[in-house]
Parts: structure tokens; sequence; C-alpha cells
């Protein structure tokens, strides 16, 4: 069933929760969480992982896989960014009606333009209601208004669905070095510090290895990475890990931990000879 917005730009609905509501406060930590890293990898990622949980918690791993992206701050104008839902139960990929998403550091574009080469496809529907407050998207989004200039947003809540249905709708908007696709996802879930970094770990080689497909135990957004997965080995990309930690390396107990990875895509790179 298809859901319409009532206003044209989607508010920030977890701001002052996951993140600072304060423009200033947000734009502060920012600087500071992404100062950390100044490394620039050697090609420009086509597609990342990164975490989605409050900025205290999962902030320092998300900056470092989006710290880089600054390199190519005016070259990338399209995001199509993949979470997967957490308070709404739908049946496919779901695209909202509303022709912007508001953060505190500002409004970000709906590319509509995109959203239409994809519409047509069975397994993507329209559901404000999956996005209206879905955190798993929205936290990515001060960190790419910080990394990036101008760019247009193709923001995807990625509900049941198979990983072949997320690649073709990847595929639909591959695009060139214009288009970045982020996906956001946590990895393991309330297991004790070591047993976290083992699972953990073990999700990471599958993940660099491009499969075998990861599950929903090994990370809350498995659809869109598995999906990514695909669409990755088919374009040749490479995989590689950024940082793996959890919430007892940063701000949590060890009882109970989460695990945080991001990752980095790239083309293979050309061989002389």
């Amino acid at each position: 069933m298809m859901s319409y917005a009532a206003e044209p730009i989607r508010p920030a609905a977890v701001a002052g929760s996951f993140y600072p509501g304060s423009s200033a406060v947000l734009a502060r930590d920012l600087r500071a969480l992404l100062s950390r890293d100044t490394g620039i990898p050697a090609r420009q990622p086509k597609a990342i992982i990164a975490p989605h949980a409050g900025y205290v918690y999962s902030g320092p791993i998300a900056a470092r896989v989006y710290a880089p992206l600054s390199a190519w701050r005016a070259g990338i104008r399209r995001v199509v960014l993949l979470g997967p839902t957490h308070r709404v139960a739908v049946d496919g990929l779901a695209v909202p009606s509303s022709t912007a998403f508001a953060t505190p550091l500002g409004t970000v574009p709906v590319d509509r333009s995109a959203i239409a080469l994809i519409e047509q496809l069975p397994q993507v529907l329209v559901s404000d209601a999956a996005h209206a407050f879905e955190h798993s998207l929205e936290v990515q989004l001060p960190f790419l208004q910080s990394v990036l200039d101008e760019f247009m947003l193709v923001p995807l809540a990625v509900g049941r669905a198979s990983a072949t249905q997320v690649a073709e709708v990847l595929e639909c908007l591959w695009g060139g070095d214009e288009t970045l696709l982020v996906i956001s996802s946590d990895l393991s879930h309330y297991l004790p510090y070591g047993l976290a970094r083992e699972t953990d770990t073990a999700t990471a080689r599958q993940i660099v290895a491009l499969g075998p497909p990861v599950d929903h135990q090994q990370a809350c957004g498995a659809t869109p990475v598995n999906g990514l997965l695909l669409a990755a080995r088919r374009h040749g990309l490479r995989a590689r890990l950024v940082d793996l930690r959890n919430s007892g390396d940063t701000a949590g107990d060890k009882s109970r931990v989460v695990g945080y990875g991001a990752f980095a895509f790239s083309a293979e790179p050309e061989h002389a000879g």
C-alpha cells in the first residue's frame, strides 16, 4: 500500500537522541570525529558500509570510512543510501514521497529522477511510514553533509527482500564516479565482548571476501549488505575492512555489546603488463 507525505521535507527524527540536535554541537562533534583519520585510499570508493548506532557508540567507526571521502567531495553528486527498517515492516525496498531530508545541518534533496529509474520494479514501493522514524538512514546524513559538497539522495528503507532484488536496484542506480552507494548496518547484537569480537571478525572476513552471504544475526542490515556483495562481485569491486570495533570499545560496558564495522569497496586496480 502506498502512502504519501503531508510535508515535502522529511524532518529529522532522531536528532537529539542518536546525535546532537544542535547544528553547532553536531558540526563540532563531526569535525572532531572526522579529523582523527586523514588517510586517503588510492582509489575512490564506489560503496561503503557504515554503522548506524548513536554517535557516542558507533561514530568513531563510521568516521573512519567517511573521512577519506572528502578527497572526492566535489565529484560525488548522488548518494544511494540503503538501511534496514527497524520500526515499520515493509515488503521490498521503500522510497519516500518527500522531496528532501532534513538534519540540523540543513536539507538534502531527494533525487526524484533516480527514483523514477526504479519505481517500476516490483520490489520498490512508496512508504513514508517506513522512513518517518527510521534512524538507520538518518544517522548517515550528517556524515555525508560534512564530507561532501552538494549531493542528491536516493533513500531506500529495506524490508523483506532478497539480495537479488537489492542488487537489481543497485544495478539500476549504479552510475559512475558521481554515484556513491552507502549501506547502513551494525554487526552482532548483545553478545559478550569476547564472543562479539570473534563473531564480527568472521563476518568481516565474509564481507571482504564478497561472500558467502551474512545473516541477520551477523548484521542487522544483512539484506542490503548481501545485495551489495552480489553487485560488487559483478562489477569486480574489491572490499577493504576500514575499522572493526564494538560498543565495549567506545562507550558501553563489555557484558552485552553491539558490533560495528566500516568497509570500503573500490574498483580493482589496473595492472600494467
